[in-house]
């Protein structure tokens, strides 16, 4: 398989670039997932990110907005010491913060994916 310079010759990057890059999204839990990483991105590089996808996976309930979106200060607190992800208290509330736009998307286009490919 040909592969994109960016990813190198590390075995995250490879298997990011060859199951998922460029790979149309339909799933509501994936984009909102995808939605989460991104906005941890900023700043940093994309593999610190895969490297903790795991660590945000089982901190942010498996990606599920409505559980997200219901996220207390305590919680967010708890988030802030979680070894798995970026401690930064400004992406854990962002990222509350976009659950609950998430689900109004979902509410008013009926799901996420068809907002996205309308």
């Amino acid at each position: 398989m040909k592969r994109c310079s960016w990813c190198g010759d590390d075995e995250l990057y490879i298997k990011y670039h060859d199951r998922e890059w460029g790979v149309p999204v339909y799933d509501d839990r994936k984009h909102f997932e995808f939605m989460v990483l991104e906005s941890a991105q900023a700043g940093l590089s994309w593999l610190t990110i895969l490297k903790k996808r795991e660590g945000y996976r089982e901190a942010y309930a498996n990606f599920d907005p409505k559980v997200v979106a219901g996220f207390s200060d305590e919680k967010i607190e708890e988030l802030l010491k979680h070894k798995g992800i970026i401690k930064n208290g400004k992406k854990i509330k962002a990222s509350v913060n976009n659950a609950q736009r998430f689900i109004e998307i979902q509410e008013e286009f009926g799901n996420f994916s068809n907002y996205l490919w309308k």
